[in-house]
């Protein structure tokens, strides 16, 4: 394998792209960005120097993902959506010392347009719909949605919404509903039987 490069994007040298990566048209990665193997950058992406990309993700047109967004491993970003790293910037104040890092985790999904305000952890394979803006920690599995993002329901690891079985219509795993260390609900994948 090896990492294709579309002639009109910018990669920096200093920037890591890992083994059999793709990456579009007018993409942009800056010194110090990493982007990791397997992934497809799609058209006018920017990596910010301090981001960071895990394995086997898509990010979609026209994301920027700025220093402090960490994205781990088959993540997906629709089109459009938007991340922060700083909650109350002004152009004639320097911030890079209170920006606040975003965290991505294993096989979540952003949808198109969606807004990711800094400071907030997405869960394992949470799916945020498309246009919500996230502006606070979201537990894996969860269904997120509207402005400020509320949670839904619960969806699979496949990415069906479960029922009130919480079985998953497409692969019938099963899951558990209990109770967080802070008294909030989270769903875990059902233990063997």
């Amino acid at each position: 394998m090896t990492v294709k490069i579309h002639p009109s994007a910018d990669v920096s040298p200093d920037a890591k792209v890992g083994d059999g990566t793709v990456i579009w048209q007018h993409c942009v990665l800056t010194a110090g960005a990493v982007v990791g193997a397997r992934c497809k950058l799609a058209h006018n992406v920017f990596v910010e120097g301090g981001a960071s990309v895990g394995d086997g993700v898509t990010v979609k047109d026209n994301v920027v993902l700025y220093d402090g967004v960490q994205v781990s491993d088959d993540v997906f970003i629709g089109p459009n959506a938007v991340f922060t790293n700083h909650k109350t910037p002004r152009a004639f104040i320097s911030g890079k010392d209170r920006f606040k890092a975003t965290r991505i985790a294993r096989g979540a999904t952003i949808g198109a347009n969606a807004t990711i305000v800094c400071g907030t952890d997405i869960g394992e394979f949470a799916m945020i719909a498309a246009g919500a803006v996230v502006t606070r920690t979201v537990p894996a599995y969860a269904l997120m949605a509207g402005n400020p993002a509320r949670r839904m329901g619960w969806v699979s690891r496949a990415g069906a919404r479960l029922g009130d079985d919480l079985v998953c219509p497409e692969q019938g795993e099963k899951y558990d509903l209990m109770e967080g260390p802070d008294g909030e609900e989270v769903l875990r994948p059902a233990s063997p039987e």
